[in-house]
């Protein structure tokens, strides 16, 4: 498997990633991650190396800067600012469907938190490009406005132990008029720490995206 350092420019500054490419790979998973997370993140890690395993590529990559990250952890305000943090997936995505390596492969989305509702705005930004979005833990009710234009098929993994978000991710489903479907996790919190959740969310991700980029 290939794997390279980059770096992503967006807008004044430069975000860096990790991209995966396994020798047969057809499509990209971007991931797009909450707050205090990053390309280092190892619970995005371990569902790249399950995505990796079916063959898909995947970028991991950093949605703030280190300084981002610091003010960001003072004040809050950067995690919730969807159009911001959608922005700088677009940039990700942008480099994707750019770059020689990369551009022929089919997208898909993977957000976690507040990550998960940058990347259904995002993929309204491409409809017919992003073929399925998948948000684990995510907080897809922050995409607001955006929930019913989105056009990919979009899977919403949550913990059952995750009480509030469960309630957040039904009224946010209901909002979509894409081909969809709800996990539950038995067993999981928010971060799917528990023993076999994250394997199960991950693998529930891997057969979404093996449904929809063929």
């Amino acid at each position: 498997m290939q794997q390279t350092l980059i770096k992503i420019t967006a807008g004044k500054v430069e975000l860096e990633g990790i991209l995966n490419l396994p020798a047969s790979s057809r499509a990209i998973i971007i991931f797009a991650h909450g707050s205090g997370s990053g390309r280092l993140s190892p619970r995005n890690a371990f569902v790249s190396d399950i995505l990796e395993r079916a063959g898909f590529g995947s970028l991991l990559f950093d949605l703030l800067t280190d300084k981002e990250e610091k003010e960001d952890a003072l004040t809050g305000a950067l995690r919730f600012d969807i159009p911001f943090l959608s922005d700088r997936l677009k940039a990700a995505t942008d480099f994707v469907m750019k770059d020689p390596d990369t551009r022929n492969h089919m997208l898909g989305y993977f957000g976690a938190s507040t990550g998960a509702a940058a990347a259904l705005v995002a993929s309204t930004i491409y409809p017919g490009s992003v073929k399925a979005v998948v948000s684990r833990g995510g907080r897809p009710d922050l995409a607001g406005n955006a929930l019913p234009k989105v056009s990919a098929p979009t899977l919403f993994i949550v913990g059952g132990n995750d009480l509030v978000v469960i309630d957040l991710n039904k009224k946010a489903f209901e909002k979509l008029n894409c081909e969809k479907n709800m996990a539950i996790v038995p067993g999981a919190g928010h971060l799917f720490e528990e023993k076999g959740t994250l394997d199960k969310a991950a693998e529930l991700a891997r057969d979404w995206f093996k449904r929809f980029l063929v």
